[in-house]
């Protein structure tokens, strides 16, 4: 039996594949103590025994790293370099932020000068020591450190990928009960600004990550737990209290992994993904595989460790609407949250939220909302959108499709973004929408986009933690190896990636993961002679590296240029077998208490012509139904507009067409 477990801002949900049978639950977060409602979701599908017994195996996506990160709450952390180098993380790279902003905010500080260290050591760019670590400047550093008494520790020091022997030696000479982050582990690769960062916020964030594992352990013992790692692959919760800048993208990442199972199961393999959940959407693009990104951010913070390649806004079905000091209707990037939630909710909110106008519009049905087990309270929607309607001047059903529209513009922009922005044409692609209120936007988006096709999975509302049944247990390594690829030795680049995948075989094995079930995937990160910013491409020789890196050059930028072309960083992906699973023998909704038998018509506020409401679960496999038409399940609603088919395929899938 498997279960993944993904915490969400407003809710945390559950899949269970148990004998390739698929059960599924939600409950709503409890973001103060992110335990309290996975243990709630489990006593709700009375999987304790199971527990007691180790016959469970655990896939949770936390959000307790990224939420820690953008509310400033992590550890006091002692930040350690070269002499001179002490303010590194502070100046980062002198970049606006907004170039023609002229009053921009200042942003916070990263560490205090006070818990900036420095200690008069070097290598030079090719290890080479210059200066050496002798034992009398070791005493002193660690006396430093014992007297400010940090929670942990970030040890970043210049070009330590080539040489790591003196963070090492420093590691070892603090108290064991610091937390110690060392950047030749955490990411030996150039550039110590965003190294740095990476290191930083590994030590800033490692104890509370490390707290919360601990506990979840304790409480799910003896249950195997692992943990959905930012790029998509999973990681045993003992060795995840060490990475948490690896996790920050952990429950997003889930949904990218579930969206490309599925497009794999239907030969779509090129999808445009839109996650949209309670607290902000995701918009991704899967080009036959997920894409990664070593240029992400969290907040203010560059995240150099490799993540899913997804674009986020705080644009979700609890983004709260308002008026802006112009009078201008704006949504986000505000949420109500889980507690107290949109008003709808019943739960004390009183801010007008998109699941509010949602709400008030009647596409949320109040009877079907999770399954019927959770009622919604349209008079508290009416009166929270109704403090905006009134002062715009507009009615009731006027005010709630205008937060729609503004949301939806949100929306759309963040699909340019990964997609127009690029050069890529969305009209190549199938827009495959997942989350709790995904569905209800995503036919106006597809619409904008002149997008013709939609991907509506199966239990999309919790296909985040469907995800992390089928992603695999996976380390992504990597290491700086730059010279001219003219130049380059494929030998001592087979010899790197050798070691590489000496090491994570070896932690994956720790995870009882047999060697002949793992594979790899090098790649390189080139770029021209004097470029800053790199291209990544598949490795198999020089040769065809380069041709690769000329032809996807071309494809980003619309030129080439006759330079040299130069080898940055040397990747490997290694990976275990994905979970396979079946799913044409699937899918009992767990707590199922949908009381509709048969569809309804009604008319809608924003919808010219009369509305069919009908449960998925009464839809007949390939049958074409035509929209206008309001599909309504556990953990989702799924609005067919007017001039669009829907067939729910084999799998259980709706795909959604428009009609020509």
């Amino acid at each position: 039996m498997i279960l993944g477990i993904d915490t969400g801002g407003t809710f945390t949900d559950f899949v269970l594949l148990d004998r390739g049978e698929v059960s599924i639950h939600k409950v709503l977060s409890t973001p103060d103590a992110p335990e309290q409602a996975i243990l709630q979701g489990i006593a709700d599908m009375n999987l304790h025994p199971h527990i007691k017994t180790g016959a469970l195996r655990i896939i949770h996506g936390t959000t307790i790293a990224t939420n820690a990160a953008l509310q400033g709450k992590g550890v006091k952390t002692v930040f350690i370099t070269n002499l001179g180098f002490a303010d590194m993380l502070t100046i980062g790279r002198q970049a606006r932020e907004k170039l023609y902003d002229l009053q921009p905010t200042r942003q916070p500080i990263p560490v205090p000068a006070e818990l900036c260290l420095e200690i008069d050591i070097r290598t030079d760019h090719q290890g080479n020591l210059l200066r050496d670590l002798d034992p009398e400047k070791l005493s002193k550093l660690s006396t430093q450190v014992e007297q400010l008494d940090p929670d942990a520790v970030a040890i970043n020091l210049l070009y330590s990928y080539r040489n790591d022997s003196h963070e090492k030696q420093i590691e070892a000479s603090l108290p064991e009960n610091l937390f110690v982050s060392r950047s030749s582990r955490v990411l030996p690769e150039y550039k110590e600004y965003e190294r740095g960062m990476a290191t930083w916020l590994n030590a800033w964030l490692g104890p509370l990550v490390e707290q919360y594992l601990t506990r979840l352990k304790a409480q799910l013992a003896p249950a195997n737990v692992a943990i959905m790692q930012s790029s998509g692959g999973t990681i045993d919760i003992d060795q995840a209290s060490q990475r948490a800048v690896n996790l920050l993208l952990s429950g997003p990442a889930g949904g990218l992994a579930g969206a490309a199972y599925m497009g794999n199961q239907l030969a779509k393999n090129r999808l445009i993904t839109f996650d949209m959940g309670g607290t902000s959407s995701d918009v991704a693009l899967i080009d036959g595989n997920i894409g990664l990104t070593t240029e992400s951010k969290i907040g203010p913070y560059p995240v150099a460790v490799p993540t899913v390649d997804m674009h986020t806004i705080g644009a979700g079905g609890g983004s709260v609407a308002y008026l802006d000091s112009g009078g201008l209707l704006q949504v986000g990037p505000e949420s109500a949250g889980a507690n107290p939630g949109p008003a709808c909710y019943g739960k004390g909110g009183h801010k007008p939220t998109v699941t509010d106008a949602n709400a008030v519009l009647g596409r949320l049905r109040p009877d079907a909302f999770l399954g019927g087990r959770m009622k919604l309270d349209i008079d508290a929607a009416q009166r929270a959108v109704a403090c905006l309607a009134q002062p715009l001047g507009l009615t009731l059903e006027e005010t709630a499709l205008g937060i729609l529209q503004v949301a939806n513009q949100h929306m759309i922009r963040a699909l340019r973004v990964i997609s127009v922005e690029r050069g890529i044409d969305p009209r190549d692609f199938t827009l495959c929408c997942f989350g709790g209120a995904g569905g209800l936007h995503v036919c106006a988006l597809a619409e904008a986009l002149s997008i013709s096709s939609i991907l509506a999975p199966v239990h999309g509302g919790v296909l985040s933690a469907f995800g992390m049944l089928v992603a695999p247990p996976e380390r992504q390594l990597s290491r700086t190896w730059q010279t001219l690829l003219e130049q380059a030795d494929s030998g001592a680049i087979e010899e790197i990636l050798e070691g590489m995948r000496t090491r994570g075989e070896n932690e994956l094995s720790r995870e009882n993961i047999p060697r002949e079930t793992i594979e790899t995937l090098p790649t390189l990160d080139l770029r021209y002679a004097g470029q800053s910013y790199t291209l990544n491409v598949p490795w198999e020789n020089l040769t065809s590296a380069e041709a690769a890196f000329h032809q996807l050059h071309f494809q980003r930028y619309g030129h080439q240029f006759e330079l040299p072309v130069e080898l940055v960083n040397i990747r490997l992906a290694v990976r275990a077998t994905p979970q396979i699973i079946e799913l044409a023998a699937q899918l009992s909704e767990m707590n199922q208490t949908s009381d509709s038998t048969a569809s309804e018509t009604l008319a809608l506020p924003g919808i010219k012509q009369p509305v069919t409401v009908i449960a998925r679960d009464q839809l007949t496999t390939g049958h074409c139904y035509h929209g206008p038409l309001l599909i309504t399940e556990q953990t989702a609603t799924t609005l067919i507009a007017e001039g669009w088919s829907a067939q729910l395929d084999r799998l259980g899938n709706l795909q959604i067409e428009l009609l020509r």
